[in-house]
């Protein structure tokens, strides 16, 4: 049985019990009107003794009446004396004996002065509980009972229509649509100028109608209208920056409960779309984009189609300036290959455009730039078996191993050493002085950067002249960016 079954059953019975308890009320006031003579002398005889010994005041009263009885009365019963025809003996102000001729005014009792009524003592209420008649405490009792059913009834009353509008309102929300805000980041968007972001939504409102239709948000999320129901919310295509960007779709999907107006969705419907590589971009994402710009993502047909065309423009310039760095790469990597009749190389990047080559043979010198005189490395093919001497000056900084009989040796100066020893004039055969500015170039050359110039001449080499630290250095920069990359000639 529902709830509100369960309340008219109620109502109905109040109803009966307070017709009852009328009904009773009807019959005890009949009887207590016939009742009450008999019930005066019942009590009258109970109470004998007690009454007796107020006999006298009661003779007294009876002589009061007898003499009340003898004087004459008016035919209307009540004698009404006027002020004005009072004789002047009788007035307010007469002279009152041994007082002169000062007036005498009658003193008035103010009404602050009456004393109020006292509650009766547990004694006095007993004895009026006593004096009353049963059918007179049925009577009060029965009235009480009305009172509550009243009440009751007039409770139930007022909650059932309290139940009742709350009920309306529920249904009148059922049916009005609900503004709700979504999470979105999308880099650099904005929908005054740009495309609005679309979102699908599918699911079953509040009056169990499926949904299915796409709505728009802008770059804060909101622009969602909804009735209450259970919905499914995903990013249908991207929209497009006022600079043509294009962003990827997220896929993911969220479940969401709409049940008021301005409810915050954020935390459960949050979409994030990136940036991507501009020349990444295809033509259908840039046509999904504007479709649904057109359809309701922007302000006109002519303001979507002049995103689309925006988005089309970076995509190409984009794609352009890719062509063209890989076309630059692929020069630079065929002028960074050497290759001898034996083995061949590729010039390291950190080096590129700061040395130059020259070759005799299966011997290739990398030199700096401008400086035939400054050799960085000399390589030189040896057959196995054979030994290999660096010239003068020179160390061995590695070696590899073609595979097909000969061996590649790489020499040249320990520039990390050699460089400070010179300007510290303390090598006896210096292989030539060296600018300051060529000097410290030699050095981050030779390794990588790692340590500047002054830190190799302070502390890599300091006072004592021992070349080991700086060979070291040297060595292990060359066999990371040099010696992997020759290889035996095809």
């Amino acid at each position: 049985m529902s709830d509100e079954m369960c309340g008219r059953e109620d109502a109905v019975q109040d109803a009966e019990a307070c017709a009852e308890a009328l009904e009773s009320l009807d019959r005890i006031a009949l009887d207590e009107l016939s009742f009450s003579d008999s019930a005066v002398d019942t009590q009258d005889e109970a109470h004998e003794d007690s009454d007796a010994k107020d006999a006298p005041d009661e003779a007294e009263a009876e002589e009061d009446d007898s003499k009340d009885d003898d004087q004459p009365e008016s035919d209307s019963g009540e004698e009404t004396v006027l002020l004005g025809s009072l004789p002047a003996d009788d007035s307010l102000t007469r002279e009152l004996p041994g007082l002169g001729s000062a007036p005498a005014v009658d003193e008035t009792i103010a009404m602050g002065d009456i004393p109020l009524p006292s509650v009766p003592s547990a004694r006095e209420a007993e004895v009026r509980h006593r004096k009353m008649s049963p059918k007179r405490r049925n009577l009060m009792v029965a009235g009480a009972v009305v009172v509550a059913l009243v009440a009751g009834g007039a409770g139930y009353a007022a909650w059932n229509g309290y139940r009742q509008e709350q009920a309306a309102i529920a249904a009148a929300n059922a049916h009005t649509m609900m503004s709700v805000q979504i999470g979105v980041h999308a880099a650099g968007l904005d929908c005054s100028t740009g495309s609005k972001i679309p979102v699908q939504v599918s699911g079953q409102d509040s009056d169990g109608s499926s949904v299915s239709e796409t709505l728009y948000v802008d770059e804060h999320g909101r622009g969602i209208k909804l009735l209450p129901g259970n919905y499914t919310l995903s990013i249908a295509a991207s929209p497009i920056a006022s600079d043509g960007t294009v962003y990827t779709v997220p896929t993911t999907k969220a479940q969401v409960t709409i049940k008021s107006d301005g409810q915050d969705l954020s935390s459960q419907a949050a979409f994030k779309l990136k940036v991507p590589s501009a020349d990444t971009v295809t033509d259908d994402q840039i046509d999904a984009a504007a479709k649904y710009a057109e359809e309701g993502g922007a302000s006109s047909a002519a303001t979507a189609k002049a995103l689309q065309q925006a988005a089309t423009a970076r995509r190409d310039a984009a794609v352009n300036a890719v062509s063209a760095q890989k076309a630059q790469a692929a020069r630079d990597a065929d002028a960074r290959h050497k290759a001898t009749d034996l083995y061949q190389l590729d010039i390291p990047v950190e080096w590129y455009g700061k040395v130059e080559t020259w070759q005799n043979g299966s011997t290739l010198c990398i030199y700096l730039a401008g400086d035939s005189d400054t050799p960085i490395v000399t390589l030189v093919a040896v057959r196995e078996g054979e030994s290999f001497t660096p010239d003068e000056g020179d160390t061995v900084l590695g070696a590899a191993n073609l595979g097909n009989g000969y061996t590649v040796y790489a020499s040249g100066p320990v520039y990390p050493y050699v460089v400070p020893q010179t300007i510290n004039g303390r090598t006896q055969n210096p292989v030539s002085t060296y600018p300051m500015d060529s000097a410290i170039e030699l050095v981050e050359l030779t390794t990588g950067n790692r340590y500047t110039y002054s830190q190799i001449k302070n502390v890599l080499v300091g006072k004592d002249g021992k070349a080991d630290a700086a060979t070291k250095l040297e060595t292990d920069h060359l066999a990371q960016i040099l010696l992997p990359s020759i290889k035996a000639q095809d």
